[in-house]
């Protein structure tokens, strides 16, 4: 199974004699085990390395892309990387810092590990000397006992140790503290890298610096089980400038997952990136060579007015993930919102998905765009309305307005959506009556 045409014809940055290199300078290096070896190591013959993703929801989210993205450059250059969505620790879940986690049930976790599954695939390729592999640790963890579990893993850990990892440490020190459960994940994340170096001579894991206590874990498990040395890189957790947390907004985070966050709300959210962060973003997110995102680096500080590395950034992240098409779409529907597109053209979803992130009115048959205006927040009165009408400010699906008793009947495209502008950029979206015929 080959990666998505997106990435298929990725390569690494021949700029860097070696992935450690480019990995450092795209800042995805935040801590790691030694780095000369580990240099050495990704600058050697193809060795098998591994990441972790648990099915906490159903679907991966942009934290989870900067460690599939990471995967995708170790394996370019030439090792071969192994998957693992946890089907057993995902009926647990790692430790969080704000308390104790909701334990989902047995049948939702399957279902979640094969959502991810088929996610993680997407960014991995599976055929060649370098083929990844998908893997699940309920398939390890399930046949064995608790008492054989206690024997053979849990006896090379020390309580001591456990309880100095940062989150077990803020968590006991809370009011809330930590269940045994979630203790407990780190021995399981643990066991999961001990067995994959058994089972197929894996050396390396990557994930979140904030997972670092967890990745170690795997790390001093193999040096006391198997007396060898094996290693971990954290990836930084990716934050904006002003300190917020990355890939939130409102509350919510965006998620690979189109029926989550669609591919015009997707593409929005990296056309939104602020000037300070958008370089680290292109060098993060992207495959751009060095070159280019210096050329870019350089663009924002002559052109920012322009945000062409904020189109580049939108347009690249937005095809690795949903692919080309998905992508044009999106940004011909962000085009023709403005007045520099065809709104017929849109498919029905994305143009919900546009007119979803716009103030919104529900149509009464017969409704005036005057009256429309007013119950969609663009205006504070009907005469106010009639004003601009007159003034030729007013676009119904880009359409000027031109009488002031206009009605908005037989102006709705598919799925019975009308997009209302005033101005050049003040937008809301309309949803036809019940009754109504649309296009």
């Amino acid at each position: 199974m080959p990666a998505t045409n997106a990435l298929a014809h990725q390569r690494n940055d021949p700029t860097f004699d070696d992935v450690w290199d480019e990995l450092v300078y795209r800042g995805l290096v935040h801590v790691s085990t030694d780095e000369a070896e580990l240099k050495k190591l990704l600058a050697g013959p193809p060795v098998v390395f591994y990441c972790g993703f648990d099915p906490t929801a159903p679907s991966l989210h942009l934290g989870n892309l900067v460690q599939l993205l990471t995967m995708r450059r170790i394996q370019l250059a030439g090792h071969r990387p192994l998957g693992l969505v946890g089907g057993s620790t995902g009926l647990i879940g790692d430790p969080r810092q704000t308390g104790e986690r909701i334990l989902n049930t047995p049948e939702t976790v399957a279902e979640w590990v094969g959502k991810l599954q088929a996610q993680v695939e997407r960014f991995l390729a599976f055929d060649g000397d370098s083929a990844a592999r998908i893997v699940n640790n309920l398939d390890w963890t399930a046949p064995l006992s608790a008492i054989d579990f206690l024997r053979d893993i849990g006896k090379y850990f020390r309580v001591g140790t456990m309880v100095k990892k940062d989150i077990v440490a803020k968590r006991l020190n809370s009011d809330e503290g930590i269940s045994y459960t979630e203790f407990s994940y780190q021995v399981l994340q643990g066991m999961d890298f001990l067995h994959l170096h058994r089972e197929y001579g894996c050396v390396l894991q990557t994930g979140g610096s904030d997972q670092w206590g967890n990745l170690t874990s795997g790390v001093d498990l193999i040096h006391k089980a198997e007396g060898r040395s094996v290693h971990a890189i954290g990836t930084p957790l990716i934050t904006n400038s002003d300190g917020t947390k990355f890939g939130k907004s409102e509350g919510n985070a965006v998620w690979l997952d189109a029926e989550l966050t669609s591919p015009y709300a997707f593409s929005q959210f990296w056309l939104n990136t602020d000037d300070a962060d958008v370089i680290s973003r292109l060098k993060v997110f992207t495959f751009l060579s060095r070159a280019e995102i210096e050329r870019l680096e350089q663009a924002v500080a002559t052109e920012p007015f322009k945000r062409e590395a904020q189109r580049t950034l939108a347009r690249e992240v937005t095809a690795l993930v949903h692919g080309a098409e998905a992508t044009d779409a999106a940004f011909a529907a962000a085009e023709a919102l403005f007045g520099n597109g065809d709104l017929g053209v849109l498919d029905e979803a994305t143009l919900r998905a546009a007119i979803a992130e716009l103030p919104s009115a529900t149509a009464a048959s017969g409704a005036t765009v005057a009256q429309l205006l007013v119950d969609a927040g663009l205006t504070s009165s009907v005469s106010e309305s009639r004003r601009a009408i007159e003034q030729g400010g007013v676009y119904l699906n880009n359409v000027r307005v031109d009488a002031i008793d206009a009605t908005a009947d037989g102006a709705w495209l598919p799925g019975g959506l009308a997009v209302l502008r005033r101005g050049k950029k003040t937008l809301a979206g309309l949803t036809a009556p019940a009754q109504a015929p649309v296009g």
